[in-house]
């Protein structure tokens, strides 16, 4: 499916009818957001993926009970670092050298720059940016899910201290961002699947300067 097909196709579905996604469809589109670009490459998020019922179900009751959550497949967490520190950006770049065959001298300044940049801010503008990396692949295993014929829904709506108490996710350093369930449109019962896509004329959305 062409992407302008795919983004045509889908929509935020607000009812799922519990089908199973194939496993090799969810790694197709966990690799669309692994291959997403970040900033610097630093990657600085992970991507939780949640299949269990009972947990599915204590998520719901913190992301306002929305039945996305337990009817999906499998549901997505775009979890952000807290913060950034010399150890975790330093772990990225040595990765980096290793699979490129490159000596640590090749990357020493760019490292640096970077652990003085990120380090002297607060902990709140580093989770700030992490988090807007973290959109980046969100919105990339969104289309992706879209030309698989996979139906994903965008949440925003749901605890995020309540999430990051839930699993744990402060002991790794992370806080919740989205949530991105997986799955297949209800159609006999999901009020918005038949509505025609809207968004703003494009004269309001793109400014062209000549």
């Amino acid at each position: 499916m062409e992407l302008l097909d795919a983004l045509n196709w889908r929509y935020a579905t607000k009812k799922m009818n519990g089908q199973t996604v194939p496993q090799d469809k969810v790694e197709k589109i966990l690799e669309a957001a692994h291959l997403a670009p970040t900033s610097s490459g630093l990657q600085p998020f992970e991507v939780i993926v949640v299949t269990n019922p009972e947990l599915k179900e204590k998520i719901q009751a913190i992301a306002y009970n929305q039945s996305q959550v337990t009817d999906s497949s499998h549901l997505l967490i775009f979890a952000a670092w807290d913060k950034y520190t010399d150890v975790r950006i330093n772990s990225i770049f040595d990765h980096l050298n290793a699979e490129r065959g490159l000596p640590d001298s090749s990357t020493a300044d760019y490292r640096t720059r970077l652990i003085d940049l990120y380090t002297n801010q607060t902990s709140q503008q580093n989770f700030e940016h992490a988090a807007r990396q973290a959109y980046i692949a969100f919105g990339t295993a969104i289309a992706a899910a879209a030309e698989l014929k996979v139906d994903a829904t965008p949440m925003e709506g749901f605890d995020s201290s309540a999430l990051d108490s839930l699993l744990n996710l402060s002991e790794k350093g992370l806080k919740s961002v989205t949530l991105l369930p997986l799955g297949y449109r209800d159609e006999s019962n999901d009020w918005l699947v038949n509505l025609k896509k809207v968004r703003k004329r494009r004269e309001e959305f793109i400014t062209e300067l000549n």
